[in-house]
């Protein structure tokens, strides 16, 4: 009985330590945009929509991480019931759903939508143009 409580103890250490991840992920992100952002205004540049990408994508890489963190806590479970996996369900739907919609925010289509012929991937540079 100990090895399973073992694993169990280890499952959730591990679901707690990317929850960590994702939220250090969030506020790093965060603070690197604000800093890119303040010395872009001190320069006199107009950089307001590229913190908001900024931020945006950092949000949205710390929301990957706490839904991960959310599912292997509920693995460890040891017998989940009905409660527990709607539980789950219902963070992961709301979790998809806010990242769907900064996607949209962010980049102004669905994810599953390509790109229009000639616009500008998100990093800047276009690669499909020929090395």
């Amino acid at each position: 009985m100990t090895y399973l409580s073992d694993m169990r103890d280890f499952i959730n250490a591990a679901g707690f330590i990317i929850d960590v991840a994702g939220v250090a992920i969030i506020l790093l992100g965060v603070t690197i945009s604000s800093l890119a952002y303040l010395v872009a205004v001190m320069r006199g540049g107009d950089a307001f929509r590229l913190y908001r990408k900024n931020v945006g994508r950092s949000i949205l890489l710390g929301l990957e991480f706490l839904v991960g963190g959310d599912i292997i806590r509920t693995v460890s479970v040891a017998h989940p019931g009905l409660a527990d996996v709607l539980t789950l369900g219902l963070i992961v739907m709301i979790r998809t759903a806010m990242s769907f919609a900064m996607e949209v925010e962010l980049e102004g289509r669905w994810p599953w939508q390509a790109r229009s012929f000639g616009e500008t991937p998100p990093g800047g540079e276009d690669k499909s143009a020929g090395a």
